[in-house]
């Protein structure tokens, strides 16, 4: 029976999500942190142009690569801006989670080049295996910005969720520790990695999905969308990659299969 690897395409549509988001709005979202740059509706086009072009060419395994490596690329640039943020403020988690986030989609980016239509090579599993180990790190900064920010977290719940915001804010704070653990440690990873990816498909749609239709003019709506539904790509990505190469365990480097 032929499996189908989904995550590489939910992570390319997102990507198409936020450059037409971009293109509509004229203007970078709150995860992009683009400052008065010189010229910077043009640096607007560019963006929205590499994402869209990344988001479409990994959909196909011969263009694949290089849409990996373009949005892999964009996103290390939005992580890097939130650097000087981290040094300015260096003891607000709230900077250091930004960071996180967008190398998360650094992390699937890398995974997606080391391995759809390539060779076994030791160096595309090392590369792979790198984007493995850089999305668990990325999974420990999303159980600690959830516990730093419990309130907060517990404010996105929809209200009507019995039995009430906390206990779910607590409870998927939990659930993050617990998927961390299992990437970071190689135990359980798989079972691990697709119950990660479940739960932030329930975001997308309880949290996120939502949010437009109370408020169409928040640019943070939209894009929040786009974010949740970029990371949960590069989960899946992840979960498809531990269940093609090793299912019982972490990502062995030497008998790298390709998506």
């Amino acid at each position: 029976m032929m499996r189908i690897y989904l995550g590489r395409h939910v992570y390319g549509l997102a990507a198409v999500a936020f450059g037409i988001i971009t293109l509509v709005w004229h203007e970078f979202n709150d995860w992009q942190q683009i400052g008065n740059v010189p010229h910077r509706e043009l640096w607007v086009y560019v963006a929205a142009a590499v994402e869209i072009g990344g988001g479409l060419a990994i959909q196909w395994p011969k263009t694949a690569r290089v849409g990996a490596f373009a949005l892999g690329a964009i996103y290390v640039i939005f992580a890097l801006l939130w650097v000087p943020r981290i040094v300015a403020e260096p003891l607000v988690y709230d900077r250091w989670g930004n960071f996180f986030e967008q190398w998360s989609l650094v992390s699937g980016a890398l995974i997606v080049c080391a391995t759809v239509a390539g060779r076994n090579s030791e160096r595309a599993g090392t590369t792979a295996r790198i984007g493995y180990i850089f999305f668990g790190i990325c999974v420990v900064s999303f159980t600690m910005e959830q516990l730093i920010y419990l309130s907060g977290t517990a404010s996105f719940v929809p209200k009507w969720i019995p039995p009430g915001q906390m206990f779910w804010a607590i409870t998927t704070t939990i659930a993050f520790a617990l998927a961390a653990i299992a990437l970071v440690s190689g135990r359980s990873a798989l079972l691990a990695s697709r119950l990660l990816t479940a739960m932030l498909i329930g975001f997308g749609l309880l949290v996120w999905l939502p949010a437009p239709f109370a408020d169409g003019h928040k640019l943070m709506n939209w894009a929040g969308n786009a974010q949740n539904l970029a990371i949960t790509g590069a989960a899946w990505i992840v979960a498809d990659f531990l269940s093609l190469n090793q299912p019982q365990g972490s990502p062995r480097i030497a008998e790298l299969k390709v998506l």
